[in-house]
C-alpha cells in the first residue's frame, strides 16, 4: 500500500474514470503508486507541428514555466522524447537517461531549458496512437524531492506499462493524425538560416540539428556514416559558416530559426492542481 492507494486499487478507479472530469485525479494517484513523481504532463507528439498538452500537474511553478514560451514553440525538436516518437518505438516505459544522446546533459538544450525546470530525472510512457501520432505520458522528478528514479521504479513502470497503454488509448482514442508528412528539420533549418543571411548546407544542417540534440562527434559519426575527424570537418566549416565559435552561441542562433509559431495552448492550471484539456474532436 502507498499513500495513494495499492497499484490494484489506482487502476480500477482509473478505468472508472475514463472519459470523465477525474481521470486525471485518477491517473495522477496510479502513477503516484507506482513511482511517486513530482509532476506529469501528458502530451501528444505528431509528425510536423509542436505536440499537443493533454494534461499537465505539478506543485513546482518552475517545472513548466517556460513550456509554453520555449519548448512547444520549437525546443521539442530537441527532446530525446520527440526523437522516440520519429523513430516509431513500440509501447513501453522509456527512462530519459537511457535514450538521449550520450552528450545530452552537456548539451545547452539540457542546460538552458532543463536546468530552468529542475528536472533531474523522467520516465515516459510512449503509446503510438496512429500512423504520425503518439502520446507520450512523462512522469518527472524535480527539485521538490531532489532524487532520480530507481531501478525499481522504472521496472514496476515496465511492468504495467501495457495497463497504461490500454488507459491512454481509452481516454484519448478520438485523437487523430493530421496525416502531415514528417517534418524535415534540417530543411527547416536551411529555409530559416537562408532568411538571416547564412547559406547552410544539408550536411551542415543535419550537424547542427545532431549538435543541438545532445549528440557527441563520435555519436555524430555513427548517424552520418563518416569518421569523427570528418565529423570535426564539417562542425568546423558550420562554426565558420554561422560566424560563431561555440555551442552556446549555435544554441542561441538556432533554436529561434527552430521556432514554431503555432503553439499548442495550454490549461491555466492552478498550483497542485489537475488539468484536462479537452480532446480535439
Amino acid at each position: 500500500m502507498t499513500q495513494h492507494g495499492s497499484i490494484e486499487t489506482c487502476v480500477a478507479a482509473a478505468i472508472s474514470g475514463l472519459r470523465q472530469d477525474g481521470f486525471a485525479v485518477a491517473l495522477w494517484d496510479l502513477f503516484g503508486a507506482l513511482a511517486k513523481p513530482d509532476n506529469l504532463i501528458v502530451m501528444a507528439y505528431r509528425d510536423a507541428g509542436p505536440p499537443l498538452v493533454l494534461l499537465h500537474r505539478s506543485d513546482n511553478p518552475r517545472v513548466f514555466a517556460r513550456l509554453e514560451t520555449l519548448y512547444l514553440s520549437g525546443a521539442y525538436r530537441l527532446d530525446p522524447y520527440y526523437e522516440l516518437h520519429l523513430a516509431r518505438v513500440t509501447d513501453g516505459a522509456y527512462r530519459s537517461r537511457d535514450i538521449a544522446p550520450d552528450a545530452f546533459q552537456r548539451s545547452r538544450y539540457f542546460t538552458e531549458y532543463f536546468g530552468a525546470t529542475t528536472l533531474i530525472d523522467e520516465i515516459a510512457f510512449v503509446v503510438p496512437l496512429a500512423e504520425g501520432l503518439s502520446l507520450n505520458l512523462c512522469l518527472g522528478r524535480d527539485a521538490r524531492s531532489g532524487r532520480a528514479f530507481s531501478a525499481e521504479d522504472l521496472a514496476a513502470c515496465q511492468r504495467v506499462s501495457p495497463v497504461i497503454a490500454a488507459l491512454a488509448r481509452a481516454e484519448w482514442r478520438d485523437l487523430k493524425s493530421d496525416a502531415r508528412p514528417v517534418e524535415d528539420t534540417p530543411a527547416l533549418l536551411m529555409h530559416a538560416a537562408k532568411g538571416r543571411g547564412i547559406a547552410l548546407s544539408p550536411r551542415q544542417a543535419m550537424v547542427a540539428l545532431l549538435v543541438l540534440r545532445g549528440h557527441s562527434t563520435p555519436s555524430i559519426g555513427l548517424k552520418l556514416g563518416v569518421s569523427p575527424q570528418t565529423v570535426k570537418v564539417f562542425r568546423k566549416q558550420l562554426y565558420q559558416r554561422c560566424g560563431i565559435s561555440s555551442q552556446a552561441e549555435l544554441f542561441s542562433l538556432m533554436l529561434p530559426l527552430l521556432n514554431d509559431q503555432s503553439s499548442a495552448s495550454i490549461p491555466a492550471l492552478g498550483r497542485g492542481a489537475e488539468g484536462r484539456v479537452p480532446v480535439a474532436r
